[in-house]
């Protein structure tokens, strides 16, 4: 395989493990830097190796955002298979065994396993489609939206609503997430709460305030596992594919934490 066609199926793998985000922080993997290596060999097969903030960060979250990678990368219809590598964690051994031989999180941990990871996925999803939907919801009451009007409008009105350059970003990332909580027919309401039911006029205000809470919480702990990685990491050193080398694997154990 020619070194620009390794390139352009670098580039493709990249482009897909920019779609997939940390669950609870809903953003992507790429770039809050977890990833630290994403390469193609002759064979099509794709190496990817991730790291997390913390030793003991838990292992369904370490597992899940591994599948997620897993999935998103398998969609490019050349890739012959996908391996995915954890360092530097507290269940790293036992998450790359059970992803080498393409085990569910279950198959892996056994008794251990707290939960079901699709029930996880979707639990992280709606609160994703929360935190989005009231940053829109915000932004559109800021710049003068009535909010009699917001709780009747449907997705075709929110999709040809003219908005500027900050309120088109976040009606993408909002329709991202919308089919989380029902149906997302053109006809249907645009906003709805997590169980599909459309929201009250009398009562918007205080619902986009409790959920802008809820991500100013989830601002904070994204602040947090950014400084907690630059701070158990080099992060002055270039990531493998940006620098055209594997950097170093820093030696780091629990008790340096």
């Amino acid at each position: 395989m020619g070194d620009s066609i390794t390139a352009k199926r670098k580039a493709e793998v990249w482009r897909r493990l920019e779609t997939v985000t940390d669950p609870e922080l809903d953003e992507p993997v790429t770039a809050l830097e977890f990833v630290t290596r994403a390469d193609v060999d002759a064979n099509n097969c794709v190496h990817i190796e991730f790291r997390l903030p913390t030793y003991w960060c838990a292992a369904n979250f370490s597992f899940l955002m591994a599948d997620d990678m897993r999935k998103a990368v398998r969609e490019l219809p050349w890739v012959a298979d996908v391996s995915i590598l954890l360092g530097e964690h507290m269940y790293a051994d036992k998450i790359n065994a059970g992803l080498a031989r393409g085990l569910s999180f279950q198959e892996t941990f056994g008794a251990e396993a707290d939960g079901d990871l699709d029930e996880l996925r979707r639990t992280f999803l709606l609160k994703a489609f929360q935190r989005r939907q009231a940053a829109l919801l915000a932004h559109l009451i800021q710049t003068g939206c009535d909010g009699a009007l917001l709780v009747e409008m449907t997705l075709k009105e929110l999709a040809d609503l003219n908005l500027d350059g900050d309120g088109a970003r976040l009606r993408a990332r909002y329709l991202e997430r919308r089919s989380i909580a029902s149906d997302s027919l053109a006809a249907s309401r645009a906003f709805v709460d997590a169980d599909g039911d459309p929201l009250q006029a009398e009562s918007l205000s205080a619902y986009v305030r409790a959920l802008r809470r809820v991500d100013i919480n989830a601002e904070f702990n994204s602040a947090l596992c950014r400084g907690l990685l630059h701070a158990r990491f080099d992060m002055e050193t270039p990531l493998s594919t940006k620098a055209g080398r594997r950097p170093e694997r820093p030696q780091v154990s629990s008790q340096d934490m």
